[in-house]
């Protein structure tokens, strides 16, 4: 007679024992599928693996790794998206060996962070498979970093006999998971064995996700915070299905995610805020009218601002297909965390707040009526997620209360230890320790997130970036809120490709205000264009935000930088500007007064 089956996950503090768990309770169950898309027509060929099968696929990376690296070392996982890359991942776990989540060096537009990450982390070894390996030792060689061995981790050869670890504890290092920073040199989250486990479970708690009756699917890129935690450590953990697609599939047909979230009961996945107005815009009626989406659970809208017109428009867009206006779920989280922070209920639809921007922009929320004419709004992003959440004054730590705005300090579990080969900037960000901290506030530091935010009736509102800060006469901006001003006045800038700063300005003893931003593809501006968009877009600026614009330059569609996980990269937006580099991604516009740099 078969043993019965365990539906409530295991105890044990390491990945790789819930991994072993599963394949030993469900070995034939589907655990892990990736998606092709080889043609642009094609329904997708499915790739699975059962429990077994892929902790038989993590084993062998292990042997394979565990011979060329000892524990504490470095494995780069130079990998394309699918189950190798989760194999690899988990194969580096069981190794001992710290795992270094990253990218194929064939991916566009990231060849210099690929670079300097690798050089940061001194990987002993980097994996790949057999379609990516010529690539990845082409690409090492031109950076002029150290040459190491390759190992394939589809073709498993003869390691077996290579002895693992015994046991590992739970506070050692996983992983290095790098934040998707812009200008600043790479900086390496130290996670650890607990750190991942907790946040897995934070997610499952948050989600009320089960392997009877849940399964993720995502095409978030799996060397991300967000995929790799979503799509890999909380499915392990507790052991329901993972679908997983590329994410390069997703920009080219976006109603592919949407078929996989139809075809799979219960369905949680997560996106930023851009890929919901991606797929609102890009999916067309036949398209849309086709889908089910009554079997969604939950869809997290998380890594940006979350902004309400998208919720809207996403809402409308699919509300035929049965999907629920619960299942859209605003969220926080950063790397440092693990991932996950807040989230918001997925029980009734996302929660709106209507705020008076020039109370704002004074560092406090005064809460109005939605039909407010000239109000901001801002989406709750819920409520921690098994942490402990402050808001404090950014210069002084003191606790500030609620509708104030302040930086979000955090504690938890699931907070790393700190950042790789950086003490001084761990010490600073990681173990900060309140002013007005007493009793067992003082028994560990606190995480500073370098983000802004309030506590409203118990939910955050993220506000922007400490470091994004547009100050202007002493009054505080936030660049999100002027990005979509500025782009819902000018039909030629392209949505959410744009970049709002402050640069220092000739003749003047302040900064001014620099707006950046694509144009839509197809058009080619004219200078009146230009001065029309200027005019229109400082119109706006001004009526809303009381800011002038100094300058609105346009420039081709994909010329804004963007961090790795598609974000827009404002700090290394504006070092680009003042080094006038925008002008050799081709011809440009420029509007406005010149003076700048």
């Amino acid at each position: 007679m078969p043993r019965p089956q365990t539906l409530k996950p295991p105890e044990g503090p390491l990945l790789t024992d819930h991994l072993a768990h599963w394949a030993a309770d469900r070995p034939h169950q589907r655990a892990f599928t990736y998606v092709e898309f080889p043609e642009p027509s094609s329904p997708g060929l499915h790739h699975t693996l059962g429990w077994q099968g892929l902790d038989a696929r993590a084993r062998a990376v292990a042997g394979q790794v565990a011979a060329i690296a000892g524990p504490g070392e470095r494995a780069a996982l130079l990998l394309p998206q699918g189950l190798d890359y989760a194999a690899a991942f988990l194969g580096c776990l069981y190794a001992g060996v710290i795992a270094v989540p990253l990218f194929s060096p064939e991916l566009p537009g990231h060849e210099g962070r690929l670079a300097a990450v690798l050089a940061d982390c001194e990987p002993a070894c980097v994996l790949a498979d057999t379609g990516t390996a010529v690539g990845v030792e082409r690409f090492m060689a031109g950076q002029g970093l150290p040459p190491v061995p390759v190992v394939l981790v589809d073709r498993p050869g003869e390691t077996s006999a290579v002895a693992l670890p015994e046991r590992l504890e739970a506070d050692d290092i996983a992983y290095l998971q790098y934040t998707s920073g812009s200008t600043r040199s790479p900086a390496g989250v130290v996670i650890s064995h607990a750190n991942v486990v907790a946040n897995a479970r934070q997610a499952i708690e948050a989600f009320a996700a089960d392997a009877a009756s849940n399964t993720t699917v995502g095409w978030l890129p799996l060397f991300h915070d967000m995929g790799l935690v979503l799509s890999v450590a909380a499915p392990v953990v507790g052991g329901f299905p993972s679908v997983l697609m590329d994410p390069v599939a997703f920009l080219e047909h976006p109603v592919r995610w949407l078929r996989l979230l139809a075809a799979y009961p219960g369905t949680i996945s997560a996106a930023p805020n851009f890929a919901y107005d991606y797929c609102a815009s890009r999916i067309d009626r036949d398209e849309a009218a086709e889908l089910r989406l009554d079997r969604v659970k939950v869809l997290i809208n998380g890594s940006e601002p979350v902004r309400p017109g998208t919720v809207g428009r996403f809402r409308d867009a699919f509300a035929d297909a049965g999907l629920a206006p619960a299942a859209h779920c605003p969220a926080y989280g950063l790397a440092e965390a693990t991932v996950f922070v807040t989230t918001d209920t997925f029980d009734a639809p996302p929660t709106v707040l209507a705020c008076d921007p020039l109370a704002l922009s004074e560092g406090r929320l005064d809460v109005g009526e939605l039909t407010d004419q000239g109000v901001t709004l801002l989406v709750a992003c819920g409520t921690p997620a098994g942490q402990e959440l402050r808001i404090a004054d950014p210069a002084t730590g003191a606790a500030l209360g609620t509708g104030e705005v302040g930086e979000i300090l955090l504690r938890g579990p699931n907070v790393g230890l700190c950042y790789w080969k950086r003490s001084g900037l761990s010490d600073e960000v990681f173990g900060f320790c309140p002013p007005d901290a007493t009793g067992a506030d003082n028994e560990a530091g606190w995480l500073r997130t370098g983000d802004l935010g309030a506590l409203h009736e118990g939910r955050l509102y993220v506000t922007g970036r400490l470091k994004d800060l547009i100050i202007v006469d002493g009054r505080n901006h936030y660049p999100q809120d002027v990005e979509e001003t500025v782009q819902s006045a000018v039909d030629l800038v392209r949505r959410d490709r744009l970049a709002a700063f402050c640069v220092p300005w000739t003749g003047t003893e302040t900064d001014v205000l620099v707006v950046v931003a694509e144009h839509r593809r197809g058009a080619e501006p004219t200078e009146q264009d230009l001065l029309a968009a200027l005019r229109t877009a400082t119109a706006a600026v001004s009526a809303r935000h009381g800011l002038r614009i100094a300058e609105l330059l346009l420039i081709p569609p994909g010329s804004l930088p963007r961090t790795s996980s598609g974000k827009v990269a404002r700090a290394a937006s504006r070092a680009r500007y003042l080094l006038g580099a925008f002008d050799t991604f081709g011809e440009g516009g420029r509007s406005g007064a010149e003076g700048a740099r």
